[in-house]
C-alpha cells in the first residue's frame, strides 16, 4: 500500500516538472518582452511607442503654417496622454520593438474670422476635420476615426490646430488598442530585439 502512494507521489511529481518545462518558453518570453520594455521583470505592461508622420494635406488647399501647427500640436497632446512609451517625430528611430505609426490626412477646411468671432456667436467659425489611423509596422490599421478641431467663438484660427490634436490625444487615450505582439520580437543571443523582417 506505502509503495503505491509512493509511486502514486513520484508520478505526480514528474507530471508537475514535464508541465513546468512544456511552458518555460512561454514564461520566458513574456519575461523578455517585460525586460526589453520595462528594463525589470516586475516592470508595468508593455507599451506602444508611436511615430507621427506629417501631415498629409490631402486635398483640401491648406497652408503650411497650419499643417506644422497641426504636426507640433499632435507631438505635444500624444505626450501628455502617457498612452505611449515614446512619441517620435518622423525620422527618429524608436527604441522599442512595437511601434505604431499615426496617419493624419486632412479632410475638410474652413477659414474662420477672428473679427466676426469677436462680434457674434453666430459667423467666423474655423471648421477643421482629419482622418487619423493608427498603423503596425506592417501596415495593420488599429485605430481609424475622422476628428473635428473647430475654433466657434473667441481665439486665432490656428487656435483650431490645438483643439483638433487636443482631440486627437483624446480620443486614441480613450479608445482601446491591441496589446503589443510578442510576434515583433525576435530572440538574439540573450536578449529579444525587432523581428527585421518587419517594415518600419
Amino acid at each position: 500500500m506505502r509503495a503505491n502512494k509512493r509511486v502514486s507521489s513520484l508520478m505526480l511529481a514528474l507530471a508537475i516538472v514535464a508541465t513546468a518545462c512544456a511552458h518555460s518558453p512561454q514564461l520566458y518570453a513574456q519575461t523578455a518582452a517585460r525586460e526589453v520594455y520595462g528594463g525589470k521583470k516586475n516592470s508595468e505592461t508593455p507599451q506602444w511607442s508611436v511615430q507621427v508622420k506629417m501631415v498629409d494635406p490631402g486635398d483640401v488647399n491648406i497652408a503650411g503654417s497650419f499643417q506644422i501647427a497641426i504636426y507640433e500640436n499632435l507631438l505635444d497632446e500624444l505626450s501628455k496622454t502617457k498612452r505611449f512609451k515614446q512619441v517620435l517625430r518622423e525620422g527618429e528611430s524608436a527604441s522599442s520593438p512595437e511601434l505604431l505609426i499615426l496617419r493624419t490626412t486632412v479632410q475638410k477646411y474652413k477659414a474662420g474670422s477672428e473679427t466676426k468671432r469677436a462680434v457674434t456667436t453666430v459667423g467666423g467659425a474655423t471648421k477643421l476635420a482629419v482622418r487619423t489611423q493608427l498603423c503596425t509596422r506592417d501596415g495593420q490599421i488599429v485605430f481609424e476615426r475622422t476628428i473635428h478641431g473647430n475654433v466657434l467663438f473667441m481665439g486665432s484660427d490656428l487656435r483650431a490646430t490645438h483643439n483638433l490634436a487636443r482631440n486627437v490625444a483624446k480620443t486614441i487615450k480613450q479608445s482601446h488598442l491591441p496589446m503589443p505582439s510578442m510576434s515583433a520580437l525576435v530572440p538574439s543571443d540573450d536578449r529579444w530585439v525587432a523581428n527585421p523582417r518587419r517594415k518600419a
